[in-house]
């Protein structure tokens, strides 16, 4: 995508569709795409991707494998790209920024289906950022895909109350498997974990396992079949 990218459509595409959404800090990149008909249910979820700082972006396989993992169970899906990522504009802001890049991205999907549920997905850092702010944003369902618990801080987290779902790699090389599993059991509604053995962070030659995990917990959460 290049800075030609189409704005925001005043509807939500009927396709594949790439332009950006108007953020706080300058213009955010994004990709829409919707759920096979029939079939399609009345949710659309929006999909945060890793750290910036070391490379994150939208198109990272991880964040592509969850957004086909939602498609294909139904949902209508946005990804974006936060603040500096990609050709978004504006400064790296540790969270706080992106937080609000993901409340406007949260924002037009709103405006252009106020009748959905919303779910917030995200991996790494895209799950930290989904986690710090489903409830304000009032998510229906929250998919958090290897937590970087220790490297931001979870603990003073509002946590949400709608269902939630952790896939966890068992040999996460970036984020200590062990201190997201003690953090959930100190939580008084954990989410449900999903421990995924001989994986990685990266989730090498497991995105298809990713796929699997994500899919059958999709299935007894999900909203009504849209008319």
């Amino acid at each position: 995508m290049t800075n030609t990218a189409l704005p925001a459509p005043s509807q939500f595409p009927d396709q594949l569709a790439e332009f950006t959404l108007a953020g706080p800090a300058g213009a955010l990149e994004a990709i829409s795409d919707l759920a096979e008909r029939p079939g399609a249910r009345r949710g659309t979820a929006v999909i945060c991707h890793p750290n910036s700082k070391d490379g994150g972006t939208m198109r990272n396989k991880v964040v592509t494998m969850l957004e086909r993992s939602l498609r294909e169970s139904g949902l209508d899906t946005l990804r974006f790209n936060f603040r500096s990522a990609g050709e978004s504009a504006g400064a790296y802001d540790n969270g706080i920024g992106e937080s609000e890049d993901l409340a406007a991205a949260v924002a037009w999907v709103r405006k252009m289906r106020p009748d959905d549920a919303l779910w917030l997905a995200g991996f790494s850092f895209g799950s930290y950022v989904t986690l710090r702010n489903a409830v304000r944003l009032q998510a229906d369902a929250l998919i958090s895909i290897a937590p970087p618990v220790g490297r931001w801080e979870h603990e003073t987290l509002a946590l949400p109350q709608c269902p939630w779902l952790v896939v966890m790699g068992e040999e996460d090389e970036i984020v200590e498997p062990q201190a997201v599993f003690d953090w959930i059991d100190g939580l008084e509604q954990p989410p449900e974990l999903v421990r995924m053995p001989e994986t990685g962070h990266f989730f090498h030659r497991r995105l298809m396992d990713l796929r699997g995990a994500v899919k059958h917990w999709v299935q007894d959460h999900l909203p009504p079949e849209r008319s």
